[in-house]
C-alpha cells in the first residue's frame, strides 16, 4: 500500500532570474502566465520563450472550450517544455497543455481517449492555496455539463515545482485570504479522509499551524504583515498540497463546484462558502472519531476549548474576510436541488474521500443551511 508520493521535484529561489538561468529558459519553452507577472517580473529578463497570457482569453476560471482554443493555437509550435508561472487557473491548464493528441477536453476528462505525457512541466504558483505545483489533479469546467471536473492521473504531475516567495508577495489581500483558505481546507479536508496515513497527517497538521498561526499575526499586526510572512504561507500550501495531493479532498470541494462552475465564484472564495458548515456536520455526525483529534489540534492553536474549535475557527476567518451567502452569488433556491443532485452524479471522486458518508439529503441539508 502506497502511503506518500512526492513526484516534482521542489526548488526555491530568491528571485525570476536565478530561476531563468538554473533552468535555462529558452526558445523551446512555453510560459503561461499573466501580463502583469511578465510586465513586472519576466521582460527585463529578455528571455526568448513562447508566451501565452491568461489575459488573451478572458480566463478567470479554466473551461474545456478555452482549453481546446489553446491546445488548437500551440499544437503546431516546438515545444518542449510548458513552464506555469500563475494561479490555479493556469496551472490547471499547463497539466493539460503537456499531454499528447488531447482531441477535446471534454473528452479526456471523462476518460475517452488515452492520457499520455510528451512534455516536462515546471510549475511555479503565484498564488498560496491550490498546492497544484505538487498535486496530479487539474479541475476545471465542462461547459455541456455545466459543473466543474478533476482529472487525477500521474500523467498530470510537474516535473518540478518550483517556490519563489518574490512572485506571491504582493498578492492582493482579497486573493491572498482566499488562496490561502483554499490551503487550510486543503490540510483539514485530508486530514480527516479515509485516505489519511501518519506520512500525510505530518504534513496536514503542519499546514494547519503555519496558516492558522499566521492568521493570527496578521490580524494582530495589520493586513501589511502577510508581506513579511509570505513565504511560510507558500511553504504551508506546498505542505498542504502534498498531504491532499496523497490522501484527497472532500465535500467541501465537491459542494463548491457547481457553485464556481454555475456563477464563476474563484475556487478558494467557493471553498470557504461551504468549509464551516461541511465540517459541523462530519462533526455531529461522528464526533468521537478523528475529527475529535482534529478539532483539539486546532482548538489549541487558537486557545479554545475543543468543543469550540469550529466558531473559533469562523470567527478567526471572519475578521480576515466576511463569508457570503449562496443566494449572495445569484444562486436561486430551485437550484438547490439541481446543484444536489449534481454533485451525487458528478462527484463520486471526491465524496469517497469524506470523513462521513454523506446522503443526497445531508448535501440538500448544507446547501440550504448556507442559502441565506
Amino acid at each position: 500500500m502506497k502511503l506518500l508520493e512526492v513526484k516534482p521535484q521542489i526548488c526555491k529561489f530568491n528571485n525570476c532570474l536565478e530561476f531563468a538561468k538554473e533552468f535555462k529558459l529558452g526558445e523551446k519553452d512555453l510560459i503561461f502566465t499573466n501580463k502583469f507577472l511578465y510586465e513586472r517580473f519576466l521582460k527585463t529578463l529578455n528571455i526568448n520563450c513562447n508566451y501565452i497570457f491568461q489575459e488573451d482569453y478572458n480566463l478567470k476560471e479554466p473551461s474545456d472550450d478555452i482549453i481546446d482554443k489553446i491546445i488548437g493555437e500551440i499544437k503546431h509550435k516546438k515545444i518542449d517544455r510548458v513552464v506555469a508561472i500563475g494561479g490555479g487557473s493556469i496551472i490547471d491548464i499547463a497539466k493539460i497543455l503537456i499531454l499528447k493528441d488531447v482531441t477535446t477536453t471534454k473528452e479526456l476528462f471523462e476518460k475517452k481517449i488515452p492520457i499520455v505525457k510528451e512534455k516536462t512541466l515546471i510549475i511555479v504558483p503565484t498564488t498560496c492555496g491550490t498546492g497544484s505545483e505538487v498535486t496530479n489533479i487539474s479541475i476545471t469546467e465542462i461547459k455541456s455539463k455545466g459543473t466543474k471536473m478533476g482529472l487525477a492521473t500521474d500523467e498530470l504531475y510537474a516535473d518540478y515545482a518550483v517556490l519563489i516567495p518574490e512572485l506571491v508577495r504582493e498578492l492582493p489581500y482579497e486573493f491572498f485570504v482566499y488562496s490561502s483558505i483554499d490551503a487550510l481546507i486543503h490540510a483539514i479536508e485530508s486530514l480527516v479522509s479515509p485516505k489519511a496515513n501518519a506520512y500525510t497527517e505530518m504534513f496536514s497538521f503542519e499546514a494547519i499551524k503555519i496558516i492558522i498561526n499566521g492568521y493570527k499575526a496578521i490580524i494582530e499586526k495589520g493586513v501589511d504583515y502577510r508581506k513579511e510572512i509570505i513565504e511560510d504561507f507558500l511553504i504551508g500550501s506546498n505542505y498542504a498540497g502534498i498531504a491532499f495531493g496523497n490522501a484527497g479532498v472532500g465535500a467541501v470541494h465537491a459542494l463548491s463546484y457547481p457553485l464556481g462552475g454555475k456563477y464563476h465564484v474563484p475556487h478558494g472564495e467557493a471553498n470557504y462558502a461551504f468549509f464551516i458548515e461541511v465540517f459541523k456536520f462530519y462533526n455531529r455526525s461522528n464526533p468521537n472519531g478523528k475529527i475529535k483529534r482534529v478539532n483539539q489540534f486546532i482548538a489549541d492553536i487558537l486557545g479554545v476549548p475543543e468543543e469550540k474549535a469550529y466558531e473559533a475557527l469562523e470567527e478567526l476567518l471572519k475578521n480576515l474576510i466576511v463569508r457570503k451567502n449562496l443566494n449572495e452569488y445569484g444562486m436561486k433556491e430551485e437550484e438547490i436541488e439541481i446543484f444536489s443532485q449534481g454533485v451525487i452524479e458528478t462527484q463520486g471522486r471526491l465524496l469517497q474521500n469524506n470523513y462521513v458518508e454523506m446522503s443526497l439529503e445531508d448535501i440538500r441539508g448544507v446547501y440550504r443551511g448556507l442559502y441565506k
